[in-house]
């Protein structure tokens, strides 16, 4: 089943590095406003279920582009695909965004592909057997100090996301870690912490595709992943938090007042932490507005 994935993962990432060579001739559109899909995420998802249902036809599939229209919904076995992880940074040509395909076998994870096309990287994982990339075992980071590490997420940017609570939730992890990064591709984010390159993860809003073969990856290479109070039913729960197990208990401990299963008096505290962020920032705005009108 891995080798398919690979096989549907790599056809894909041949149609995205065709089309990078000439990225500003690529069609556009808005799902909604800052969340744009192209005809290339439509493209290299027909070939990922194409690749996949001609050697499992009973199989069901879940794509970010089109849902559960494709395969069996109601198989044991459910292909969830995210075809290009990172289009916003694919259509400007940032060269940071991926493949995602991970294969859910009665309700639990047990493949998982992550193709970087820009990079020719193969992130890969088979439950029990290890993660690896391009063929070398992947192992999470050995920081245990929180201040020591690079930890990476995305910031909100849909219309309703929840703004001043994300600012105070960087505010928190800013102070604490050695360096805050927002590469733009939820996937590949989890690849790296798998991959050691980065010692944590942690994003609101995200769904199964974003999500499923990162997991995997990071499990099979000794880290953990969960929402934000560290519970491991989080694929459907629009929260992720990951990391090597030391520094994922810390993430755990800073962030969970944040997370939408929080304590009533957690959320009364970050409650009272967002308006006084709210109030600096606006003291801040009206400062440069005199200065401007001065």
């Amino acid at each position: 089943m891995l080798n398919v994935a690979i096989k549907a993962a790599r056809a894909a990432g041949a149609i995205i590095n065709r089309a990078a060579l000439d990225v500003e001739s690529v069609r556009v559109s808005q799902k909604q406003v800052n969340d744009f899909v192209t005809e290339i995420d439509q493209a290299s998802e027909a070939i990922i279920i194409e690749t996949l249902l001609q050697a499992y036809p009973d199989h069901g599939i879940l794509g970010e582009e089109t849902g559960q229209t494709h395969g069996n919904p109601h198989s044991e076995h459910i292909w969830i695909i995210d075809p290009l992880d990172g289009t916003t940074n694919f259509i400007h040509g940032f060269p940071v965004y991926c493949v995602s395909i991970a294969l859910q076998s009665k309700g639990r994870l047990e493949q998982a592909v992550v193709y970087d096309p820009s990079r020719n990287d193969l992130f890969t994982a088979t439950r029990g057997r290890g993660a690896f990339l391009n063929d070398r075992r992947l192992r999470v980071s050995k920081r245990t100090r929180l201040q020591e590490c690079l930890v990476s997420t995305g910031f909100p940017f849909r219309p309703g996301d929840d703004f001043p609570t994300y600012l105070s939730v960087m505010a928190d992890v800013m102070q604490r870690t050695a360096g805050l990064r927002r590469p733009g591709a939820a996937a590949l984010d989890l690849a790296y912490v798998a991959a050691g390159y980065s010692d944590g993860f942690f994003e609101t809003g995200l769904s199964p595709w974003d999500m499923a073969a990162g997991a995997l990856l990071i499990t099979e290479a000794g880290g953990l992943i969960g929402n934000f109070t560290g519970e491991s039913d989080y694929l459907h729960q629009r929260e992720c938090l990951a990391g090597n197990p030391k520094i994922y208990a810390q993430l755990v401990n800073l962030l969970k007042p944040y997370s939408k299963f929080a304590s009533a008096q957690d959320k009364a505290r970050v409650s009272q932490h967002v308006m006084a962020l709210g109030s600096l920032l606006r003291q801040h705005n009206a400062a440069k507005d005199g200065q401007g009108a001065a």
